[in-house]
């Protein structure tokens, strides 16, 4: 596709909480590009363009800025005739995002996003990829820290791992340093959360449609942990992390297996905490929460009064730049597998994974910086590295679409980490 347009890049949703960050990072990353925002309100619009722009001392007056509401069809699709790229910042995306895609389509332009919502994900791509690929458009979600780090980190595992990569395991952990503040993530964030655990009986039926076509019976099957346990890294108290990363990494690996013939892999996600009573917590809290979203009232209560049931965690305002800059996170990998390669995926290995390695994915502000940086990084890439991208387009996850790109290296210049901890013989 190449379709003259006026801009490469238009930030959706910029006078957001996260579309705020992401208009910062775009001073740098998007640089040498034509980027502007769009949204509902000039004024709000004009004044996000003022505060950035005072923030990082860059006039950013003459940046475009283009009107376009959700609940107008038609703006949406004049907003994507405009660019090459939507950066789409407008959560929860089960409320808002689908419209986007549906002009997207329209105008023949490639999207990314930052949902982390499983039924958006994978309801959309049953909806929506065949659509894609024969606009010749790519349609990216997950694109922040759900799930960059867990979908590219599996990606350099394997291309690390000299042999087949069998499972793999993840641990996400966050450190924050200094004084903890209250407020600490966003009402967004937290609203998206609500929606998807509110909805997750459609996973089934999305799933059943979806994935139609088995996947071969590989093995020795990755057994899942229990439910609170200690991880191998860093010997901490451990849960199953609920996010979407799971669900990125299984649809990476069934694309590369459709794709490419490639024996797909098993992987589980888990999330660490400091110690056993923040463990407790967090279990009282998500007991709390599964209980509440699964009735109208408390899914509303939940909406209604996020601090109370967060317990003064979230907040309209959102955290301070201090608190988020003052967050780093680590996500360990250990993958399983074999030296040897077979010559089908449907070939059974008869003896037991004999080599392990260690890798992880490092940086700082997971829940904003991190997840604007790599949204940005994404957008990009579709843009100067689209012959090295599956070449039909389609609703991908970041795995499927990024693999044989510079997307790693380019985070790794943008405050992330890959590396590799450790490989040896089993």
């Amino acid at each position: 596709m190449n379709l003259a347009r006026k801009l490469d890049v238009v930030i959706f949703g910029a006078s957001g909480f996260t579309g705020k960050y992401t208009v910062l990072e775009s001073i740098k990353l998007l640089g040498n590009m034509r980027w502007g925002i769009a949204g509902r309100s000039q004024n709000k619009l004009e004044e996000v363009l003022k505060e950035v722009g005072d923030k990082a001392k860059t006039d950013l007056s003459n940046v475009p800025i283009v009107l376009a509401d959700v609940n107008n069809q038609d703006s949406l699709i004049n907003m994507a005739r405009d660019c090459r790229v939507i950066v789409n910042c407008c959560g929860p995306y089960r409320l808002f995002g689908e419209p986007v895609l549906k002009a997207c389509l329209e105008a023949r332009t490639h999207h990314v996003d930052v949902s982390g919502e499983p039924q958006f994900l994978e309801g959309m791509q049953l909806k929506y990829h065949e659509a894609a690929k024969e606009k010749g458009i790519y349609m990216i979600s997950a694109c922040g820290f759900d799930s960059i780090p867990a979908d590219m980190g599996t990606v350099f595992l394997e291309q690390q791992f000299d042999g087949v990569v069998n499972s793999v395991e993840s641990y996400i952990f966050s450190k924050q340093k200094g004084r903890k503040e209250m407020g600490a993530i966003h009402y967004g964030t937290w609203a998206s959360a609500v929606h998807a655990m509110a909805n997750m009986r459609e996973i089934g039926a999305i799933r059943r449609q979806l994935f139609a076509k088995k996947l071969p019976d590989v093995r020795p099957k990755l057994q899942e942990r229990p439910t609170i346990h200690r991880s191998e890294h860093g010997n901490k108290w451990s849960l199953p992390f609920q996010g979407a990363d799971r669900s990125c990494v299984a649809r990476t690996q069934r694309f590369f297996y459709e794709t490419e013939n490639k024996r797909p892999l098993q992987m589980r996600a888990y999330i660490s905490f400091g110690g056993l009573s923040e463990v407790l917590a967090v279990s009282f809290i998500g007991a709390i929460f599964w209980l509440m979203v699964k009735t109208n009232f408390g899914k509303q209560l939940l909406l209604n009064y996020p601090r109370l049931f967060s317990l003064g965690l979230v907040s309209h305002e959102g955290p301070s730049d201090q608190a988020m800059n003052n967050v780093d996170f680590a996500l360990y990998f250990e993958g399983k597998g074999w030296e040897e390669k077979l010559a089908s995926p449907t070939d059974k290995y008869t003896t037991p994974p004999n080599k392990v390695i260690r890798t992880k994915v490092t940086g700082t502000n997971p829940g904003y910086g991190a997840t604007c940086v790599s949204l940005l990084l994404c957008a990009r890439t579709i843009l100067l590295e689209g012959d090295r991208m599956p070449g039909e387009g389609g609703f991908l996850t970041p795995g499927a679409a990024f693999a044989k790109t510079s997307l790693i290296e380019e985070l790794c210049k943008n405050g992330f980490t890959f590396e590799v901890l450790s490989q040896a013989k089993l």
